[in-house]
């Protein structure tokens, strides 16, 4: 991308906090049995693109972390929530994250594998993953945190309300299926409108590194 500016592109949060927020549109399926994850998995093996993320119960103890509860996998119009902590990491599941003819979209993938990789006793080798906050410097976008890279892209915000809510409670509340559900979408979003070439229209160059 040619950017008419030498600085590297970022947003501020007060210009974040102006943006009008947008959510996933689609439809939320929440899977709590290994059948229905495997049928989901036969759905997403069929796509040609999925967005990915993974959500852990926050623990305030220094020195203590809690296992994933959930794996968001999402294409254009439908999010599959599959919770971990009930129906653990399943072969299909995992077998899907390892598909090399299938891509997948996500952020700050470095902590998510190591999290699915001891669940697994080690054995988990993810294959054609796009890590977002790599793809993004071909850009020149400087930040990189899912909510500003989706602000300077997309040109709307998205609630990161949900983040330290319990991922691993009995039932997933509508804000935290849609907050999950929105944030493996929006990567999808990021990439395919990065790729487009529609980035270099005006409208998306918000602000330079000078905020």
């Amino acid at each position: 991308m040619e950017n008419d500016t030498p600085n590297k592109i970022k947003i501020s949060k007060e210009i974040i906090a102006t943006l009008p927020i947008e959510t996933f549109p689609g439809k939320i399926v929440v899977i709590d049995n290994e059948r229905d994850a495997d049928n989901a998995v036969l759905q997403l093996n069929n796509e040609r693109i999925i967005g990915f993320d993974t959500e852990t119960r926050p623990t305030f103890k220094k020195g203590k972390s809690n296992h994933v509860a959930l794996i968001q996998l999402s294409t254009h119009d439908t999010c599959y929530l599959f919770r971990i902590n009930r129906i653990g990491f399943t072969p299909a599941i995992k077998n899907l994250l390892e598909n090399e003819s299938l891509l997948k979209v996500g952020i700050s993938l470095k902590d998510d594998f190591c999290m699915l990789s001891r669940l697994n006793g080690g054995q988990f080798i993810p294959r054609n993953f796009i890590e977002l906050q790599k793809f993004v410097k071909k850009y020149n976008i400087e930040d990189q945190s899912l909510q500003k890279i989706y602000g300077i892209v997309i040109g709307k915000k998205i609630s990161k309300g949900q983040r330290l809510s319990n991922w691993e409670a009995d039932h997933l509340t509508e804000n935290q299926q849609l907050y999950a559900a929105t944030d493996a979408w929006s990567c999808i979003k990021i990439y395919e409108v990065l790729k487009s070439g529609k980035f270099k229209s005006p409208i998306y160059k918000i602000q330079p590194s000078s905020l």
